[in-house]
């Protein structure tokens, strides 16, 4: 749905525009000439190369090293399919709203490739030994943050401003959204493990709140990618406010309990990593127990600062209906 940022003021509106918060050339090869079209064909360089590089020769194994390699596919693919779209002048054909979509996958690529960028040196690129691999694989690193870098640009460039007609997903309260389900995605993947947390109901209870969060926030986001916000029973602004505000209390409930049950001994977690036996172990491509709860704490922090941002742009932004 097009909004109209003002200084304190989204203001709904019916206007149409082409493009990103700048006028581009639909359906010619003229637009890949334009800034966002040349930084556009660098992330899509630089995300095939990432996945080549490593793909030749095989350098991705374990859980850790197949996130990377599906980060890199993921979005040089999404990234070209926009690149055709804009080529084609499809945008009105397109089945998302082109309003929202680019900014929304340019932040959430943006994210993707910084956590490859992290996790694939870390926990892969430190264990090859030297030699062919290694150099590939280092420089598939230094691609993805290259990628990561023109993703964050695209997300600068293309983001709301005062004064500018664009979808609410380039406001930075649509953008937090975007951070939150992220976030919460890599919580979810650190949990994976359901011995972590089913020996206490109160670990199980903050499971249940990273669930329910995310859930609220990618049914806000959808709704914004389908133009349906005018489906639900209460106004979206409404909507957003609560679901900024119920995520701030029960998130703030989940950064108590799971430091409180997995590092107190108290209750029976274990203060000091050297007390799980598993991380005196040094293992290729493996994340210890202890090392994933303190990962967790960490998100869930992360994302608490998240909502309760979401929460202040949420109460200082009025909407107004036309």
């Amino acid at each position: 749905m097009p909004v109209t940022v003002t200084r304190t003021t989204i203001t709904t509106t019916t206007s149409s525009s082409s493009g990103l918060g700048s006028p581009t050339i639909v359906g010619s090869p003229r637009a890949l000439t334009q800034p966002l079209g040349l930084l556009r064909l660098l992330q899509l360089l630089s995300t095939c190369v990432a996945f080549s590089l490593v793909a030749s020769v095989g350098a991705w194994t374990g859980a850790m090293g197949n996130w990377s390699m599906f980060t890199w596919c993921f979005c040089f693919s999404v990234t070209l399919i926009i690149l055709i779209v804009e080529l084609c002048g499809l945008q009105a054909r397109f089945p998302l709203s082109w309003r929202n979509f680019p900014i929304t996958y340019a932040c959430y690529a943006a994210l993707f490739c910084l956590s490859a960028s992290i996790i694939y040196p870390t926990t892969y690129v430190q264990f090859l030994s030297h030699g062919r691999s290694r150099d590939h694989a280092i420089a598939a690193t230094a691609f993805s943050c290259i990628a990561c870098v023109a993703y964050a640009t695209e997300v600068a460039w293309t983001r709301a401003r005062p004064g500018e007609i664009t979808g609410y997903m380039a406001t930075v309260p649509g953008l937090l959204k975007v951070l939150e389900t992220f976030v919460a995605c890599v919580i979810f993947a650190f949990i994976s493990n359901p011995s972590l947390y089913q020996h206490q109901p109160a670990l199980e209870w903050c499971v249940a709140v990273y669930s329910i969060c995310f859930i609220l926030a990618a049914v806000a986001i959808l709704l914004n990618l389908g133009d349906c916000t005018n489906m639900l029973p209460i106004s979206f602004p409404s909507f957003l406010s609560g679901l900024a505000l119920l995520s701030v209390l029960l998130y703030a409930t989940a950064i108590v309990l799971w430091p409180l049950y997995q590092f107190s001994e108290r209750h029976g977690g274990w203060p000091h990593r050297s007390q799980d036996v598993s991380c005196s172990r040094s293992h290729t491509y493996y994340v210890c127990p202890w090392d994933r709860r303190l990962a967790v704490a960490i998100l869930t922090a992360i994302n608490l600062l998240a909502y309760l941002a979401d929460l202040v742009y949420s109460a200082r932004l009025v909407f107004v209906r036309v």
